[in-house]
């Protein structure tokens, strides 16, 4: 890439990730401790910066690892953080960590997802109770959004159905808003948009008060009921792409029938 395309490259993303936080070019200076002028040099292209000022500038937007190494390449710069399979020996003792958290929320569903809510992992609870919910058909998705989303999977036996869609929109259009850039979210977004049963209002953000801060999923199949409420597990100052969107969501019971009942699908299997 020649340093004029990297420059202009460059100065299109600190731009797009200004107007995400909806910053200024005064506030992300004082964030990132340089003057209005120096920033304004480098979105213009006029100042060409350092690998140093780069990783400033990231982490006054808080940018996640990929997006960091997103702008440095932008820059004309290598990559600073790796990303590494979950799988590669590297990972070996994030690997049983993850295993162990997914063996302990037992008998309760837990799964392991990545920043696109592509399903990576679950616990044996997990596939019981999926399994009992879809009268023993496999899903065809590895996706929680295409989960919830689909007639044919657990959105027809999703209780609050309307609740726990809604609330995931909300958090999937704050990732591209957190993104600007992200093809794949925006992807996302829009297919969950044009999923059948859709409010063509859901089509239309509205100024509201955010994701719920507690999301009960209510299911029904076959006579029974079963309620949970979720957790997030993420891992703390991650230095690997990988890690840095890796997240563990545990299912935790509402009340005592769906417990006992994840108990006795565990006594069964």
């Amino acid at each position: 890439m020649s340093t004029l395309a990297a420059s202009a490259d460059l100065g299109s993303l600190l731009r797009q990730w200004r107007s995400s936080r909806r910053w200024s070019q005064l506030d992300l200076s004082l964030e990132a401790g340089i003057s209005t002028r120096h920033l304004s040099y480098v979105e213009t292209g006029k100042s060409q910066p350092s690998r140093e000022l780069i990783e400033r500038l990231a982490e006054a937007l808080h940018m996640p690892l990929r997006e960091r190494n997103r702008l440095l390449r932008a820059a004309g710069y290598a990559d600073h953080y790796t990303e590494t399979p979950i799988d590669a020996p590297e990972l070996q003792r994030i690997q049983r960590a993850v295993e162990f958290i997914l063996a302990q929320q037992e008998p309760y569903p837990a799964f392991v997802l990545n920043r696109y809510w592509d399903i990576l992992q679950t616990n044996r609870a997990a596939q019981r109770v999926n399994g009992f919910l879809l009268a023993g058909r496999a899903s065809p998705h590895r996706n929680m959004l295409h989960h919830v989303f689909d007639p044919q999977d657990l959105r027809s036996v999703l209780v609050n159905w309307d609740e726990v869609a809604g609330d995931l929109l909300q958090h999937l259009r704050q990732a591209v808003s957190a993104r600007p850039g992200d093809a794949r979210a925006r992807t996302l977004l829009d297919e969950m948009l044009a999923a059948p049963g859709v409010p063509t209002a859901w089509r239309h953000p509205t100024q509201d008060t955010g994701p719920l801060p507690l999301l009960t999923t209510c299911f029904a199949h076959d006579g029974v009921s079963l309620r949970f409420f979720s957790s997030i597990t993420v891992f703390a100052t991650p230095r690997d792409v990988t890690l840095d969107e890796l997240r563990i969501e545990s299912c935790f019971p509402l009340d005592e029938a769906t417990a006992d009942f994840c108990r006795a699908l565990a006594d069964a299997d």
